[in-house]
Formats: C-alpha cells, sequence, structure tokens
C-alpha cells in the first residue's frame, strides 16, 4: 500500500550534479521519485540518471517530452529503455503514429530479456531473432520487433506517459495557438481529446493537471496513470499579487486535491525546493496526502 511520500515525484529542477546530489542525498527515502528534466539532463547527459539512482534507489520520472518524427521518437525510446527510467514522457500534440511508435520502443529492452529467457542467445550479439535477422543501420544495430506468441507486452518496459497541455497553458494561450473555440472554452475537452490518443496508443498514462484528473479517470480507469504537475500546497501560495506574478504556473491545485481526485502521482518542485526545511516540506506533503487518504477510506 502506497504512502503519502510515495505519491511524491520532486523535480530535480537544477543546472549543476552538486545541487542535484545535494537534494537526493536530502530527500532520498522522504519522497517516491526523482523527476530528471530537460535541463538537468542537457547539463549532464544520461550518467545523471545513473547517479540519482546508485544514491537514492528511487524511481525515474525522465521528463524529456518527446516530440518529433515516429521513427525518431521510436529510436529515442529504445534508448531510454536501456537506462531503465519508470517513467517517460512524449507529448500528445503529435500523432496517434508518435504516440504508438514511442510506446513500441519503450519495450525494446523487455523484448531482449524475453527473447533471452526463451532461447538462451542475446538476438543483440547472435545477430537473429524468433524471426529476422538484425540489421545494421549507419553501423547500429537494429532488433526487429519481436512476435512470440503468447507473450504480453502491455504496459512492459519504461512507462509513456503523453503529455495533454501543459500546466502554464490557459485559455488564451490555446486561442493564440489556433485552435477551435471548443477547447479555447473548454480545456479539459482537448486534454480529453488527446487523452484518448494516449489510451489507444498503449501509453500507461498522461500528464495532466489536477484539474482533469477526475475526468481522465472516469473516462480510461483506475489503471491509466494521471500524474499531476502544477502542484502547490495552501502554505507555499504567496498571499501578494506581485509574488503570484512570479509563478509561471496557472491550472494549479493542492496536494490533497490532486489526490482526492485520483492523481497516482504528484511532481512537486519549487514549494520543496525553496523551503527553508526542504525535507520538513517533504514530509508535510506527504502527511497533507496521508490525512487526505485516511479520510476518505
Amino acid at each position: 500500500m502506497k504512502n503519502g511520500k510515495d505519491y511524491i515525484i520532486f523535480a530535480l529542477d537544477f543546472a549543476s550534479v552538486h545541487e542535484t546530489e545535494k537534494y537526493v542525498n536530502l530527500l532520498k527515502g522522504k519522497v517516491g521519485m526523482f523527476k530528471i528534466g530537460l535541463e538537468l539532463f542537457i547539463q549532464s547527459g544520461p550518467d545523471i540518471i545513473r547517479r540519482v539512482k546508485d544514491l537514492s534507489g528511487a524511481g525515474i520520472f525522465l521528463d524529456l517530452k518527446f516530440h518529433d518524427i515516429s521513427e525518431t521518437v521510436k529510436r529515442v525510446m529504445e534508448r531510454v529503455a536501456e537506462l531503465e527510467v519508470d517513467l517517460v514522457t512524449v507529448h500528445c500534440s503529435s500523432s496517434q503514429r508518435m504516440l504508438e511508435m514511442a510506446v513500441k520502443g519503450s519495450k525494446y529492452k523487455d523484448i531482449q530479456s524475453i527473447y533471452y529467457k526463451e532461447t538462451g542467445e542475446d538476438n543483440l550479439t547472435s545477430g537473429k531473432n524468433k524471426d529476422s535477422e538484425v540489421i545494421q543501420n549507419n553501423g547500429a544495430r537494429v532488433v526487429p520487433e519481436y512476435t512470440g506468441a503468447g507473450v504480453n507486452l502491455e504496459y512492459a518496459g519504461t512507462g509513456v506517459l503523453g503529455v495533454t497541455v501543459l500546466t502554464d497553458h490557459d485559455s488564451s494561450v490555446i486561442e493564440a495557438s489556433g485552435f477551435k473555440d471548443q477547447y479555447v472554452n473548454d480545456i479539459q475537452a482537448l486534454v480529453i481529446k488527446r487523452a484518448r490518443m494516449a489510451y489507444s496508443a498503449g501509453c500507461q498514462g498522461v500528464v495532466c493537471s489536477g484539474q482533469e484528473v477526475q475526468l481522465i479517470k472516469s473516462t480510461f480507469g483506475k489503471n491509466f496513470l494521471a500524474v499531476t504537475p502544477g502542484i502547490r500546497p495552501a502554505w507555499s501560495i504567496p498571499q501578494s499579487n506581485s509574488e503570484n506574478q512570479q509563478d509561471d504556473q496557472k491550472r494549479i491545485t493542492t496536494p490533497a486535491m490532486a489526490i482526492r481526485s485520483g492523481a497516482d502521482f504528484i511532481v512537486v518542485g519549487r514549494p520543496i525546493k525553496k523551503a527553508s526545511d526542504p525535507v520538513a516540506a517533504a514530509r508535510k506533503i506527504a502527511d497533507e496526502i496521508d490525512a487526505c487518504r485516511e479520510n476518505e477510506s
């Protein structure tokens, strides 16, 4: 059974390895997962994933929001699968095919494992799998799709999350992007449209604001993950207008609101990072989640 801390994904939104390690050491055992985003990944590369895992033993949420042509995303996801992260993000604003290829690529490492168990061979070194040979593509090994009968690969490997609508987007941004009035006037309709693409493509879930979680769960079921950024505990929200303007998030919720709506994980960065005591802040959020769940049981 999950405890309050297990719902928390702490955002390692740092540019340096030193600062990253400081917060990982502070918060290991206090949060469920660590998020590695674009800034840290660009600065430090894939090695930072291994470093965070070694330091904490926690799960890794790789938030790189891939958005490219379908075949490129598939190949990138194969590399991600080798890093053994738990969750990775792709943009739902692309095509259905791109999402499907992202899911296919995410199962790359699992496919190798299944083949080895059934044949005793490593199809990367033996040069073949059950159905066809490995081919060379610009010097890189490419493993054909595994089609072994009776193997259920659903949600195997790295879990793919489709990013629906970013939490710093509001109706004015949707309108400026050229969307129809039905989506400008109802952001939830756009979130559901994109979530349906992710669901149909075989993604493990979506990233959405806490305001849409309940609708996501009622539409796609409890096993379709909802990961919620834009989390602001009531005690962390500045009171003055000038301070509020410094926060770029538009569609925010408190931890309790998100969990009560059915969120499986909440992504928290600034409320913990900017606290005078980050450990106490993380514990306070975990306690809020525990109290919310106790009241519902």
